[in-house]
């Protein structure tokens, strides 16, 4: 009996240090916010250049990207980057398989209603695009008159959604959808579609070299920002990414990255 009961109380004590023994491993782990982990996986537009983007060798490029390696490298963390179907990022982000998106995303009060955005640190108009033998303009394309192509997802096709669809301009199905935004502009070259909508900088990288032309701009550069999005819980990510991103915009490397992915 006595035997016994040492056994016993031997294996109670294994089974309390075990548990204690967990608790320590798992701090940089915790799901409340409070810690931060020392490893985190980004998700990217892989066709948004020159913001994000995947290349022919299939890295992760682009001014978002590099800067978020320059702020791991500053902060001391490890960062890998996913690319993600664009309409399925933020489901991605809150399901845990991703833990921030940094991918010239848009603030928006939907957006703001699923996730937390960082302070914004770029702001943006949105591009019409035409073939250059066409005589389509933006007043047409603003009058509904036209088959126009979007990123689904993107704020170009909220916009067009809510401007144009919701107030009877544009037949609903005039607005035909993309995975991506260079897969539009491939069908606008053969013909398919009359113009395409996207954001400034990034459609006239994606258009270069091509029989295309800028017809007009939609002015949303005071109400479009880009921001971080990180989950609402994450909410020392979220004062660690907006130190980040300060302390980039307050070093020489800000204007270097601006000249090197020619947004200066």
């Amino acid at each position: 009996m006595k035997m016994h009961g040492i056994l016993t109380l031997l294996a109670c004590i294994v089974a309390v240090l075990a548990v204690a023994g967990a608790g320590c491993t798992g701090t940089t782990e915790q799901t409340n916010g409070a810690e931060l982990k020392d490893s985190y996986i980004v998700g990217i537009d892989g066709a948004y250049p020159p913001f994000s983007y995947i290349d022919k060798d299939g890295n992760a490029q682009g001014f978002d990207v590099d800067s978020m390696r320059w702020i791991a490298e500053k902060k001391g963390i490890e960062v890998t980057f996913m690319a993600v179907d664009w309409d399925a990022i933020i489901p991605t982000l809150q399901a845990g398989k991703i833990d921030m998106v940094y991918a010239g995303m848009s603030i928006t009060p939907e957006r703001q209603e699923k996730v937390s955005f960082s302070n914004p640190y770029w702001s943006i108009n949105q591009d019409v695009v035409a073939r250059e033998d066409s005589n389509v303009t933006l007043d047409e394309v603003l009058a509904g008159k036209v088959v126009i192509g979007a990123q689904r997802g993107c704020t170009a096709a909220i916009w067009i959604e809510d401007n144009l669809i919701e107030t009877g301009k544009l037949p609903k199905d005039n607005l035909k959808y993309y995975p991506d935004t260079p897969a539009a502009v491939s069908d606008l070259e053969i013909g398919r579609i009359d113009a395409v909508m996207y954001d400034d900088v990034s459609i006239q990288d994606i258009i270069e070299g091509k029989p295309l032309k800028t017809i007009g701009s939609v002015e949303t550069q005071e109400q479009e920002q880009f921001g971080v999005a990180i989950r609402k819980e994450d909410t020392a990510l979220l004062e660690f990414m907006n130190e980040g991103i300060a302390e980039l915009q307050a070093d020489p490397y800000w204007e270097e990255l601006k000249e090197k992915h020619n947004l200066a």
